[in-house]
């Protein structure tokens, strides 16, 4: 597939309304610029809808969920759909507890959700309706592996059928479908697992992709994952020998500042199963 998506996001510059979580916040605005589009956080329940109908699409994190930001994310995510702007849900921890279950899934069921992009614990447990993960991290039992590729594709092909969102599972091997078609992708590192925040970061760059690229979203959602990959691959070979994972973060957000449709296409590995 001919990569296009990252010159799309420049050219279109879109703004991109993010209800996310403390803990990586700076990173996602920050990787947001770096792709050329423009982030804006604003969780207040008093501001929410008004701001997202400024913007050109919404990614809904549940990473630091609190009472005050469940409001926000509902209204948010309702104001766009009705705006026709696609919204990314993160549903960050579900399964880890009854609070990020319940919200998880309500959102999914209430905003129906453009595209939800999780792992596959999180995701499991928005399927079936309860689940187990460790803290924000997919429990081993799960995980997407070469042998349970075929297995795994078909079970995410029927969520996102019954849900009619795009699904996203990033992991070792990452599988992108719209319950059609549906991509593996085989791009990134173990390491980026020590950094906080490269699949929140993820999410707002799927938000910014689908506003810029709703005539085909399902591959503009498989270039956009393999670019997360990809800058995490460049951004490792591009380290020094006493750099560590704050090093690495920075490179990540570097190396997608500097990719281009060239550097992508060379390095992204997309399969369509």
């Amino acid at each position: 597939m001919n990569s296009s998506i990252i010159e799309k996001i420049r050219r279109a510059a879109p703004l991109i309304h993010c209800i996310t979580n403390y803990v990586t916040v700076n990173d996602v605005a920050n990787v947001l610029l770096a792709i050329g589009a423009r982030p804006v956080m604003a969780d207040d329940p008093a501001e929410a809808e008004e701001i997202t109908a400024l913007s050109a699409g919404l990614c809904l994190n549940i990473g630091t969920l609190n009472a005050r930001t469940i409001p926000s994310m509902h209204a948010a995510g309702k104001r766009a759909r009705d705006l026709g702007h696609p919204v990314v849900l993160d549903p960050v921890g579900a399964g880890a507890s009854k609070l990020r279950t319940e919200t998880a899934i309500r959102l999914l069921d209430e905003v129906h959700p453009t595209l939800v992009r999780g792992n596959i614990s999180e995701i499991r447990t928005l399927a079936v309706g309860t689940g187990t993960t460790s803290g924000v991290d997919a429990d081993a039992a799960d995980a997407v592996t070469e042998e349970n590729l075929a297995v795994s594709a078909d079970f995410l092909r029927a969520f996102a059928a019954r849900t009619g969102a795009i699904i996203a599972v990033t992991g070792a091997v990452d599988l992108v479908t719209d319950g059609s078609s549906c991509y593996a992708v085989r791009n990134g590192r173990s390491e980026m697992g020590r950094v906080t925040g490269t699949g929140c970061q993820l999410s707002a760059l799927l938000a910014a992709a689908l506003a810029t690229a709703p005539s085909d979203p399902i591959v503009a959602v498989a270039e956009t994952v393999a670019l997360m990959g990809v800058a995490g691959e460049l951004a490792w070979d591009r380290m020094g020998e006493h750099d560590g994972n704050a090093s690495y973060r920075t490179r990540i957000i570097d190396s997608i500042y500097c990719m281009t449709d060239e550097e992508l296409a060379a390095h992204a590995s997309i399969t369509k199963l």
